[in-house]
Parts: structure tokens; sequence; C-alpha cells
């Protein structure tokens, strides 16, 4: 089972083993910014969702804390969240990037976000915190290929997206609000003309109320060719 650590800004640690990954899709408060996703993904040849918000379970070892992201061939990409972590001492707010095959996303949403891991910051803070300015927070990503500077993608508050309090309330129905479920958010709308099959991705959740920033940052590592 894999176990996550978030430093806090009190000095101290939670660690947190995964027992429930839940990757939100589609959830942007405003439809003009989840249709400008679905046509972002259209483009790919990925079909639009019967459902919204869909919410896809994901195995839970690929909850992951890490530099570095394996893929298999050149059209995989990450996606700029927030994630949303319950422990035994209430839920933490944290920045992630759900890395996702795109060529199998034509197949099936719900298997590829199987096919790559959710990379979680390894710092939080405590939601109960932040709540009361929540959609103040922003969310960002930049995009680096070779040795280029990051290129910003994607640039958002948390205003555009359906609040934690709102996955919290799912999480209840279906008993799923208990330590060691990790929710991701689901992401915002990417920018035009910027390459997201890239060598690398930084996302950051920052609090411009305090000028606090949680960040993440990862290489994408291209697999040796099968044989076979």
């Amino acid at each position: 089972m894999t176990t996550l650590a978030f430093a806090l800004p009190d000095g101290t640690t939670e660690q947190v083993e995964v027992h429930a990954l839940l990757n939100a899709g589609y959830a942007g408060r405003e439809q003009s910014e989840v249709q400008a996703h679905i046509d972002e993904l259209a483009l790919l040849g990925i079909p639009g969702p019967e459902t919204i918000p869909a919410l896809y379970p994901v195995s839970p070892y690929l909850a992951q804390q890490t530099s570095e992201v394996p893929a298999q061939h050149g059209r995989t990409s990450g996606e700029a969240e927030w994630a949303l972590v319950i422990t035994e001492n209430g839920p933490l707010l944290t920045a992630a990037c759900d890395h996702t095959d795109r060529d199998l996303e034509v197949h099936g949403v719900a298997w590829s976000k199987n096919a790559g891991p959710d990379v979680l910051a390894d710092r939080a803070w405590r939601l109960d915190d932040v709540r009361d300015h929540l959609d103040s927070l922003r969310l960002r990503a930049w995009v680096s290929h070779g040795q280029e500077d990051g290129s910003l993608i994607q640039d958002s508050p948390l205003s555009a997206l359906l609040s934690p309090d709102y996955w919290l309330g799912v999480l209840r129905e279906r008993g799923l609000d208990r330590p060691g479920t990790v929710l991701i958010s689901g992401t915002v709308a990417m920018a035009e003309g910027v390459d997201q099959f890239a060598d690398a991705w930084r996302v950051e959740l920052s609090d411009p109320s305090t000028g606090e920033s949680i960040s993440l940052g990862y290489s994408v590592r291209r697999m040796p060719q099968p044989i076979g």
C-alpha cells in the first residue's frame, strides 16, 4: 500500500496510507470551462462524458510523490489539479498533477487514468485553514521541452472548479469520507498553442492572501521500446 507524507505549515507531518484514489473529471463550476476541456480532448479523439461531473476510481498505488514519471510513448501529459487527502486529523489540501495516457484515453477515460500516476506535492494545508478563502487560491502549471524555460499552460483560480466541500459531500454519500481516501479535483482549460506533450511538468497551488504556495515538479522519462 502506498504511504504519502505531507509537511504542514505548523512544522508537523501527516502520513497517510492510501486506500482509495479517485479522479474527478469535467468538474468545472462554469459550463463554458467544462466545454473547453471537452473540446481540448475532442481534438485528441477522446469522446465526451455521459455524466458531468465524472468520478473515476484509480488504483491506490498510483498516488505518488515522485520527481520522475515513466511513459511508454510521447502522447502522455499532465493536468494541474488540487488533491483532497483525508487523514485521521481531518482533510488536507495540496497540489497534484494527473499524468494521463492520451492515446489510451481515446478508448476509455477510466483506463487512461490507471495508466499513469497522480503525482502529489509533499506539502499540504489543512482544509480548515484555507476554507474561508478557497476560491481565491490559484492553480498553475508549466511545461518544459528540452532545455527551454517552462511555458505557462494552465492558470485558473480554484473558483473555476467544484469545491473540496462539494466532493466531501460526494465522498460522504458513498462512505468514502474516511482516512486513506485521496480525491483529485479534475483540471482546468489549457492555454492554446502550448504543446502539452512535454518533457517536464510543474504545478503550483498558491494562496495570494499569504504569498505561500505548494508545488511539485517531475520529468517525463521515455521507457525503452518493448521487445516481442
